[in-house]
């Protein structure tokens, strides 16, 4: 019998076990946070069902929030008779009950009622809006064109308006409890991760690190585990699967379903491992049949987009995955909204330039503006604008090495243990807005409003050499905020995860991924407001 390493507390109540069973002590004991599933049937020969019920995932249908829906619905559909004319009060209750049961429908069709790890609030909304006004538009041409109700267009408006504000509302609050409440460990799957790999001991600090995603890891099961020779293994015991061979196949053994049962898991995520695909596929048939949910990580993660397509080919499933073509049309049109929006964005904000650059002025005397190298579309060099914000370094101060900055898997720059801001100059970089001046970048077109940081050529040239697709990032021009920074990977923070998001950006960007960075950037930057930026 494979004994886990002893990393966390003995559980209190332990179960004897034959040699073939997987050893689970040490692992923590925490309390279940779903109550108990009908067992299912194995259907499987040599498949043992649990002893006991096992803990049941999330639910296939969200009931609650579908039932906060319906009723945040019907106190929009109160509030449009009440704000419509007496004269339309019969023909507005009638067919705003119908609006109420078809924007449900809707909504029913586009998942929003589906668990889903990694849901997002603007994304809830986006739903939330166009199935509001699909039924609105569809209901207005209907009542126009068969019963010629020359008031349907302004009902269907006060409808939209009503129900997709009440909605959104309601499910704002909605999710920030259940985010709150994640975080605090109160709700959450249990997971069993197979395979302790490199890919597998990342997914796992990943859910350690953001625990809104509601999966808690509790344990590994992998006979040839990953050594942890950089002390970077997540605190998350390894077990052993005590293989069997069948069939010329080495299998995982019979104590698989002990620790499913054993550590109250509801989730197993297949990783990568040395195992085989025959016993990978023996593994996910067994996890299905003692009623868990089975997630896999795909073997090519790094270049799934999230536009995938499943088709099937002779019986044989196939995953076709979009092209990314930074160099196509969308993204002409892309580069052509940001500079409008720029020319914008400048005459608005112009008081507030006109302020900090007074206030350069005035503290540090000119230049009011900085200028430095920086790398962007296609590796060109173009010159960042920002405010000043710090004093020349004296003679004793020397900078960070370019080499302390690679070892340090973090973003270089300034004087290492000296801080050469002015008090405006700590104002200007805390609240971002020594950043502004590179909206006339923007508008000279060196930059885009949204896309991955850029770096200076020194750094760049070293991050190149030892972070994995570093160079990727300059397929698409740099930008102002990028979807790492409102990820929270701003200053001083890994660049290998900069890159992990800016690439994923850049292989998934779209008019909406432009226009949610945009809306997650205000509250990112107030979430910072006051921290220190290097």
């Amino acid at each position: 019998m494979i004994e886990e390493p002893g990393r966390a507390a003995d559980r209190t109540t332990r179960m004897a076990r034959s040699s073939s069973s997987i050893d689970v002590r040490g692992v923590a004991d925490v309390p279940p946070n779903h109550a108990p599933a009908r067992r299912r049937p194995a259907g499987l020969i040599g498949v043992r069902r649990p002893r006991r019920a096992l803990s049941a995932g999330p639910p296939l249908f969200d009931a609650t929030s579908f039932g906060i829906d319906a009723a945040m619905l019907a106190l929009a559909a109160l509030a449009s008779v009440i704000s419509a004319p007496a004269a339309s009060l019969r023909t507005d209750i009638f067919s705003l009950a119908v609006f109420c049961v078809l924007v449900l429908a809707v909504l029913v069709y586009f998942g929003l009622y589906r668990f889903s790890f990694a849901s997002h609030f603007l994304e809830d909304a986006r739903s939330i809006v166009a199935a509001t006004a699909i039924v609105a538009m569809c209901m207005t041409f209907g009542r126009v064109l068969v019963f010629d109700n020359p008031d349907a267009a302004a009902q269907a408006a006060r409808a939209w308006i009503f129900a997709s504000t009440y909605v959104i509302a309601a499910r704002g609050g909605r999710h920030i409890v259940e985010m709150r409440r994640r975080r605090e460990g109160v709700v959450g799957e249990r997971a069993l991760i197979i395979g302790a790999g490199a890919v597998g001991r990342q997914f796992a600090s990943r859910l350690l690190d953001r625990p809104e995603f509601g999966l808690r890891p509790v344990a590994f099961i992998d006979d040839d585990p990953l050594e942890d020779r950089e002390g970077d293994a997540p605190p998350v015991p390894v077990l052993g699967s005590s293989p069997v061979e069948r069939g010329g196949e080495r299998l995982f053994g019979p104590g698989l379903e002990d620790a499913i049962e054993e550590l109250r898991v509801s989730h197993v995520v297949v990783s990568f491992s040395t195992s085989s695909h025959q016993a990978e596929l023996d593994l996910l048939r067994r996890c299905q049949a003692s009623g868990v949910t089975v997630s896999v990580l795909p073997r090519l993660f790094e270049g799934v987009t999230d536009d995938l397509e499943l088709e099937r080919i002779g019986g044989i499933p196939i995953v076709s995955v979009r092209a990314s073509d930074p160099q196509g049309w969308q993204y002409a049109l892309k580069y052509g909204f940001d500079r409008v929006f720029a020319a914008f964005a400048i005459l608005i904000t112009s008081p507030l330039l006109l302020l900090a650059g007074l206030a350069t002025l005035l503290t540090l005397g000119r230049p009011v503006l900085f200028r430095q190298a920086r790398v962007g579309l296609d590796g060109k060099e173009f010159d960042v604008l920002k405010f000043r914000t710090m004093r020349e370094p004296e003679p004793h101060e020397h900078a960070e090495t370019e080499s302390d900055a690679v070892t340090r898997d973090v973003a270089p720059g300034g004087v290492e243990g000296v801080d050469r801001r002015t008090r405006t100059g700590t104002f200007l970089r805390r609240s971002s807005i020594d950043e502004l001046p590179q909206l006339f970048n923007v508008l000279r077109g060196d930059m885009s409003l949204v896309g991955p940081r850029p770096e200076r050529p020194s750094y760049v040239q070293l991050f190149d050499e030892s972070v994995y697709r570093y160079a990727d990032r300059h397929r698409v021009k740099s930008g102002i905020t990028g979807w790492s920074q409102v990820q929270g990977l701003r200053g001083n923070t890994s660049i290998a995860d900069r890159v992990e998001w800016d690439n994923y950006y850049i292989e998934n960007r779209s008019p909406w991924l432009d226009f949610k960075i945009i809306l997650m950037t205000v509250p990112a930057l107030l979430r910072d407001f006051g921290k220190p930026r290097s």
